[in-house]
């Protein structure tokens, strides 16, 4: 592909087909890649797909579905082209989360999820791929594969098979990046600021700290020797990225954030949602099952086991931040908490193994948020089980180190097989944890396993949300309209009140951020970091008149149920837990 010609917001790809004795061939894009969960048809962004012959004679194609084209006469293609839009300046009309993605911003800026510019043919998906990118010399292209081109306006790359490919992102800029290594591992990261707000070097400080302290959490667990990390902030003044957070890569994580946000709630944002992915270098880069092995991008076979993909995953980037001192104990308790909360809203008697089977269809697919939430507990639950049997000599980490040198990058699991192999790595008991509380329908009983390590429930003080109280939302959507607006006759946080908010309001923006059902996961986000005092800015709208309202900050105070270390004599044990 060649970034120098892009006509109408679109890069034309051209693709050389195999060798082939078949009298058709087909093209396919995916359907679905790793790590979404969601059918995202990339195909649909495909246009005047051709295929031609040695002497460049137009051959027969004919568009199967939405994601595959069949090449008539395939013995004689040689080659074939297709144009690609992006997908970021169209958010309004699907639902591709943003940092799974492309860009398409002649001289400033191409974001390039392989799986959204490249296809594979059938029957070829595990032949080698070389990918060759023309760019001007001004934009540099961050990722996790080596350049085999000394060209400063060429890149040539080569993997092993489709799936590796699509596994690498590419992110093209002007050059905007740091690097430095941490216990042999080499970290890039890259940004992307289009007002310059942002630079790699401002938040490289905090980065470092963090892959550090990821790095010291993991000890002698390093499955990759290159890590980066592809930062695109979005601009709110025109249509642009809006759903922010981050897809992980076994090398690499690309990350969609506002470009508004100031630099202290990025940094935060960073912290919990990068380092989520990396930990995504145990499972499933290093831990998987052979779905996930030999993925079919257009006929998906889901495992049953996001229980330990996403919700370990999780788990391990709150853990560390507690065993490594970047957060209180009552700061870990009350995220542990916040998670029992949350999955308390689903459908708890639903079980585990069953929602990750069957997460692409309703009405398991409404429930997958929970892999963040119980998929989390249910991690801590196992480490906790591990920690009381071993006197706590070991925990969840320990298992995963010893599933990794079972299974490894190259060999994947049988999902039958994998609650049996634990139990044999483990104890009796972890077996009858997983069989009754995760593929069973029986809910967790959170408090008994915080008991084992000394831990109560309680009531505790915590700053309040400005649109939540006492776990109940104090804003809704309006389904036709996506609007977020205030619930009429909900009393109103007491900040809001003063500054002019009324119940009934239709909530415009925040800070100059736009919000609305697609993206108000961030705004939920954004309220839980919000600190005392801090300068906010409201949009609404009020019978048919946009009105603003500003003010200082002051976060509601609640009693709300939590957990506390109260027995004093499990001390060693709670500290093995979380320090250990």
């Amino acid at each position: 592909m060649d970034l120098n010609k892009v006509t109408n917001d679109q890069v034309t790809v051209s693709v050389s087909v195999p060798v082939t004795t078949a009298s058709a061939l087909l093209y396919s894009f995916p359907k679905i890649i790793p790590g979404t969960y969601s059918e995202d048809d990339y195909g649909k962004y495909i246009e005047k797909f051709k295929a031609f012959d040695a002497k460049g004679n137009a051959l027969t194609t004919i568009k199967v579905n939405d994601n595959s084209w069949k090449i008539e006469n395939a013995a004689k293609a040689r080659t074939i082209s297709y144009q690609v839009n992006d997908t970021y300046d169209i958010e309004d009309t699907h639902e591709i989360f943003s940092p799974a993605g492309s860009n398409i911003e002649v001289g400033k800026n191409f974001m390039i999820n392989t799986h959204a510019f490249v296809g594979y043919f059938d029957g070829f998906a595990n032949s080698p791929y070389q990918l060759t990118i023309i760019h001007p010399e001004y934009l540099w292209g961050a990722t996790a594969m080596e350049d085999l081109d000394a060209s400063k306006t060429k890149d040539v790359f080569q993997t092993n098979r489709y799936a590796t490919l699509v596994e690498n992102p590419i992110m093209y800029a002007k050059p905007d990046y740091t690097t430095f290594t941490v216990q042999g591992m080499e970290i890039v990261i890259a940004v992307y600021s289009p007002n310059g707000l942002v630079t790699a070097e401002s938040i490289t400080p905090e980065m470092k700290t963090m892959i550090t302290t990821q790095k010291n959490f993991l000890g002698d667990f390093n499955a990759t020797k290159k890590y980066v990390v592809l930062l695109y902030l979005s601009d709110n003044s025109k249509p642009d990225a809006q759903g922010f957070g981050a897809l992980e890569h076994p090398t690499a994580t690309t990350v969609v954030m506002p470009e508004l946000l100031p630099k202290s709630e990025l940094v935060d944002q960073l912290k919990d949602v990068v380092s989520h992915e990396f930990f995504h270098i145990v499972t499933p880069l290093s831990i998987h099952s052979k779905e996930i092995q030999d993925f079919d991008y257009n006929a998906p076979k889901m495992s049953k086991h996001l229980w330990m993909y996403e919700g370990v995953t999780e788990y391990f980037a709150n853990l560390f931040q507690i065993n490594q001192g970047l957060i209180t104990e009552e700061e870990f308790y009350k995220r542990m908490s916040g998670k029992i909360a949350n999955a308390s809203r689903m459908n708890d008697m639903l079980p585990f193994t069953k929602m990750s089977t069957n997460v692409l269809i309703k009405p398991y697919k409404d429930e997958y948020l929970n892999v963040y939430e119980k998929g989390a507990l249910i991690a801590m639950c196992i480490d906790i089980e591990i920690r009381e049997k071993s006197n706590g000599k070991r925990g969840i980490l320990d298992l995963m180190k010893l599933l990794s040198l079972e299974y490894g990058t190259k060999k994947a699991f049988d999902d039958s097989e994998l609650f049996g192999k634990i139990t044999q790595l483990t104890y009796p008991e972890v077996g009858i944890f997983l069989e009754k509380y995760v593929s069973g329908p029986t809910p967790i009983p959170y408090s008994a396993y915080f008991a084992k390590m000394g831990v109560t429930k309680t009531m505790i003080n915590t700053e309040g949300n400005l649109f939540i109280k006492e776990q109940a939302p104090l804003i809704s959507i309006d389904p036709d309209t996506k609007e977020i607006s205030f619930i009429q006759h909900a009393p109103l946080q007491p900040f809001l009140k003063n500054i002019g908010i009324e119940p009934g309001d239709v909530l415009l923006s925040v800070n100059t951020i736009k919000y609305n059902l697609d993206n108000i996961n961030d705004l939920i986000i954004w309220s839980t970091s919000l600190k005392e005092e801090e300068e906010v800015t409201f949009i609404i709208r009020r019978n048919g008149v946009e009105k603003q309202f500003s003010g200082k900050a002051i976060l509601p105070q609640e009693r709300i149920p939590g957990y506390q270390f109260t027995e004093t004599a499990k001390e060693s044990k709670k500290q093995a837990w979380l320090k250990g």
